[in-house]
């Protein structure tokens, strides 16, 4: 048996409470230990967890994933050869093309649901978890956590995917294709976004930043 109960830190003079998100019945946020997690009473649906190594690994989901992004922008996504005719496209490069082909709307929605909402919310949760494990916050974490879970529902990237290889099975009857170094760092960014977002409870979150902000006021 263990004796020891790890749970985040958090503000002991604040009351904590939380709606089930399934059947909106409130509950009183109590401290649990270490990779377990807190069930709604009235219909058992998860309310929220407490994960191990749960800042650090947020953090390094989120800078993982940050620097593949990178690299999708950077390299080419697929390269194509059609008798003979080598050809080969970025992401930029096809949102490029989309906006030029007349694609206006399909080209802008390319560039803000995988581009532009992934790399404001990987940007969001570093400022807020890299400060947080050494116990601060910087300033404005409040709003830029709640921008965090509003960008998290806008971001697309696995539609992209999806998308992208329903594209290849049909090219691949055309041309011989190349995977890109682009491909496999939207599939691995796809990967590190879920665990960056997975990798800390909003409810735990909230508390550091709580308690953070608190040493920061003067006595």
């Amino acid at each position: 048996m263990s004796h020891h109960t790890h749970t985040w830190p958090r503000l002991e003079t604040r009351v904590h409470r939380i709606a089930c998100h399934f059947c909106d019945s409130h509950h009183l946020v109590d401290l649990i230990e270490e990779g377990q997690a807190a069930h709604c009473r009235q219909c058992g649906q998860v309310l929220y967890r407490n994960r191990k190594s749960s800042l650090a690994k947020a953090g390094a989901f989120g800078i993982t994933a940050f620097c593949l992004l990178l690299t999708a922008l950077l390299f080419p996504f697929i390269s194509m050869d059609v008798f003979g005719n080598k050809s080969s496209i970025s992401v930029p490069g096809a949102i490029t093309s989309l906006w030029t082909s007349g694609g206006t709307f399909i080209a802008v929605s390319m560039a803000v649901f995988v581009v532009i909402l992934p790399f404001t919310m990987i940007s969001c949760l570093l400022y807020l978890c890299i400060p947080l494990l050494i116990g601060r916050t910087l300033p404005f974490a409040s709003p830029i956590m709640c921008g965090f879970q509003m960008l998290q529902p806008w971001v697309m990237v696995e539609v992209f995917f999806l998308g992208a290889m329903i594209s290849l099975l049909k090219l691949v009857k055309l041309a011989e294709i190349d995977l890109g170094i682009g491909f496999w760092s939207i599939a691995g960014l796809m990967f590190c976004l879920a665990g960056a977002v997975g990798g800390i409870d909003k409810v735990e979150l909230w508390d550091r930043i709580e308690l953070a902000k608190s040493r920061r006021r003067p006595a």
